[in-house]
């Protein structure tokens, strides 16, 4: 089975997670809402920083802080989160394995909902932003799964 396919399944199933498996989740969202506000300010800064020096600067922007935030947010989640022990390189590298599809997604929504924002807000300097503000729930989703199943996998 996908990682995709275990996603949809996992949030049909949400209601039959154990308690213990649900503060868990809990610890997930408190740690990614803090690395969600980290990670968008990361991305605003640099796509701030990069904005007309070439085009699709704002797809530069999403990979310099993607590759900031995990690693911020990969000490969170084993550490308080998941909380296993040792296996640190192995545990990192599939880390960004499951954030490899969430970049992956990021990169081929992100031109589109640009386009898409920029037909309901046209010629607005703040486009580029607000697609990225839009697109925050795919790593969300994807990352719980992902590394619930596959990255720290006890």
């Amino acid at each position: 089975m996908s990682i995709i396919q275990e996603i949809s399944v996992a949030v049909l199933d949400l209601k039959e997670l154990k308690s213990s498996s649900r503060y868990q989740l809990f610890r997930y969202l408190v740690v990614g809402g803090l690395n969600t506000v980290f990670g968008y300010a990361v991305y605003a800064a640099f796509n701030y920083l990069l904005l007309g020096r070439f085009p699709y600067s704002y797809l530069v922007a999403s990979i310099l802080s993607t590759i900031i935030c995990n690693t911020y947010a990969y000490i969170g989640y084993k550490f308080f989160v998941f909380r296993t022990r040792g296996n640190y390189l192995s545990e990192y590298i599939k880390f960004y394995a499951v954030y490899g599809l969430s970049i992956g997604i990021n990169l081929v929504l992100l031109p589109v909902v640009v386009v898409i924002t920029n037909k309901f807000l046209p010629n607005n300097i703040y486009v580029t932003y607000i697609a990225g503000a839009i697109l925050i729930p795919v790593p969300i989703l994807c990352g719980f799964f992902g590394h619930k199943r596959f990255s720290f996998r006890a």
